[in-house]
C-alpha cells in the first residue's frame, strides 16, 4: 500500500524557509495592522512586520521584491502588498492586502483631514508635523541600514551596488535627474550587472 504523497507547499518549503499567511484573513489584518502603524510612510514598518515580526519574507526576499515595487508604476508599498498578497493567494490574496492597506486606514485619515482643517493653524500642530516629519526621516534611515546586510548577497555584490547607490544619491540631489531617464539609465546597468552575475552564478554551479 503506497502513502499519500505529500502537498505541494510542503514540498516547496525548506526547513527554515519563512512561514507565510494562514490564511486570508490573517493576510488582511497584517496590512491593516502594517498601514495604521504607517502614518508618513509604511516602508519602514513594512520590513519590520514583514520580515521580523512575521517572518513572511526574509531580508533579501523583501530588498528583491521592494526594488520591482520601487520601479511599478504606483506607492511602492501598495505594489508590495499586492506582490505578496498574490504570492501566497493568488488575485484573492492581492485583494485582501491591498484591502487591508486602504480600507480603515482610508477612513482614519479622511477624518483626520476633516479635523486638521480646523487646527492647521495652530502652532503646536506644525511644529507636531515637523517632528514627525524628522522620525519618518530617521525610520527610513534605519530600514536602509537593516537591509544592508542583504547586499552581500547580491548577484550584483556589494561594490558593485554601493557604486550604484552613491551614483543614484548623486544623480537626484546634485544632478536633478528626471526619474524615467534615471529608472532606464541607472535601472538598466543594475539589471545587466544583476543579469551577469546570475549567469556567471549559473555556470560555476
Amino acid at each position: 500500500m503506497s502513502l499519500p504523497a505529500p502537498d505541494a507547499p510542503e514540498l516547496a518549503q525548506a526547513p527554515g524557509a519563512p512561514q507565510g499567511p494562514a490564511s486570508l484573513w490573517v493576510l488582511y489584518l497584517a496590512f491593516n495592522r502594517l498601514a495604521l502603524q504607517g502614518f508618513g510612510g509604511v516602508l519602514a514598518v513594512a520590513q519590520r512586520e514583514l520580515v521580523e515580526r512575521l517572518g513572511w519574507l526574509s531580508r533579501e526576499e523583501f530588498v528583491e521584491t521592494l526594488a520591482i515595487a520601487q520601479v511599478l508604476p504606483g506607492p511602492n508599498v501598495v505594489n508590495l502588498s499586492l506582490m505578496i498578497g498574490d504570492r501566497y493567494f493568488g488575485l484573492r490574496g492581492a485583494f485582501a492586502a491591498l484591502a487591508g492597506m486602504f480600507v480603515l486606514p482610508s477612513l482614519l485619515v479622511l477624518s483626520m483631514a476633516a479635523l486638521y482643517g480646523s487646527v492647521a493653524q495652530h502652532p503646536v500642530v506644525g511644529n507636531a508635523l515637523r517632528g514627525m516629519g524628522a522620525v519618518s526621516a530617521g525610520l527610513i534611515l534605519a530600514t536602509g541600514l537593516k537591509l544592508l546586510p542583504a547586499v552581500h548577497r547580491n548577484s550584483m555584490g556589494p561594490v558593485l551596488a554601493a557604486v550604484l547607490a552613491v551614483a543614484t544619491v548623486v544623480a537626484v540631489v546634485w544632478l536633478r535627474v528626471p526619474l524615467p531617464w534615471l529608472v532606464l539609465m541607472l535601472g538598466g546597468l543594475g539589471m545587466a550587472a544583476a543579469w551577469h552575475g546570475l549567469a556567471q552564478t549559473a555556470e560555476r554551479a
